[in-house]
């Protein structure tokens, strides 16, 4: 293996298994969801990196406070909170049904029991967690190497974030996507978003784009894109976006995704991939902020690019 931060991940070989795992983030994002209170775009149901896994942060509980983990590394869901209780779930092939069924007991076993909305967000499946049976594996290799990979990007990222002085999200993991990603605002409202996300209301996609975005991440992959990626896009996307250059020379516009895609095994398998990723992630919001006529000077920090 050239990179050992960056190993191998093919969508097919782990499918089942990032299948599984995007219900079981869904479970414990919701009970983020219902725990904090709301920030604008929906920042406040995000996970963030660890350096095991990823963690919900910690969560008000009344006078207390509640944190859930997921640790990679020994395969445990790790469930403590501020009373210095914690308990500990094995992440071992299970449906997501059992899964939910022991995150809940757990929940209650601490003292904090927390209802959620038991259907999924942004996913194709519409099966309740708690009848949920088809979807039951679980395979550690490939899991930990999925957070490997989200660990090193969040790095990139953060080094991305730093070039700039306007609004910026933190580097944070929306678990209704199942994807990594940090997004930067030029300080101006978007015109209203159309919605029609699957499965996730207007009102909450609207909120998320108030205001014009290049946004950028990282991606398993799916149906529409088998195989794990970087990506760029803007809202509102701006006119000839499609066609602007961008670099490394493999990465391309996608009109389904309406996004620019960068293949993550074209980062892995060069010498230097945190400095290809590097190069997409600028070229990308470059194309984006002159395109639509963004003041640079006053919002990238001095010598960034």
């Amino acid at each position: 293996m050239k990179h050992p931060q960056w190993p191998a991940l093919p969508y097919e070989a782990w499918k089942d298994t990032y299948e599984t795992l995007h219900m079981w983030t869904q479970i414990v994002g919701k009970i983020r969801l219902a725990r904090m209170p709301w920030l604008n775009h929906c920042w406040q149901v995000t996970f963030y990196l660890t350096a095991r896994g990823l963690t919900t942060g910690p969560m008000p509980y009344g006078e207390e406070h509640l944190q859930i983990d997921f640790d990679f590394v020994a395969h445990e869901l790790v469930v403590q909170t501020s009373r210095g209780v914690r308990r500990d779930i094995a992440l071992v092939p299970m449906s997501v049904a059992d899964f939910y069924r022991a995150v809940m007991e757990t929940l209650k076993t601490v003292g904090m029991p927390v209802q959620i909305y038991r259907k999924p967000s942004e996913a194709e499946s519409q099966v309740a967690f708690d009848v949920d049976e088809g979807h039951r594996s679980y395979d550690a290799e490939y899991a930990h190497r999925c957070w490997r990979i989200l660990s090193s990007s969040a790095d990139v990222l953060q080094r991305f974030r730093s070039r700039f002085y306007g609004k910026a999200s933190p580097v944070h993991f929306f678990w209704g996507g199942f994807d990594l990603a940090v997004t930067r605002f030029s300080g101006r409202i978007a015109p209203r978003h159309p919605g029609g996300i699957p499965n996730l209301p207007d009102r909450v996609t609207r909120d998320a784009y108030s205001h014009e975005v290049s946004s950028c991440g990282f991606w398993p992959g799916g149906a529409a894109a088998p195989y794990p990626l970087f990506y760029c896009y803007a809202y509102p996307e701006p006119d000839g976006f499609a066609t602007a250059s961008v670099q490394p020379s493999e990465a391309r516009y996608d009109p389904s995704l309406h996004e620019f895609i960068l293949p993550y095994d074209a980062v892995r398998e060069t010498e230097s991939p945190e400095e290809k990723l590097l190069a997409f992630l600028q070229s990308s919001y470059e194309a984006a902020a002159d395109l639509a006529h963004w003041d640079r000077r006053s919002l990238e920090a001095p010598g960034a690019g």
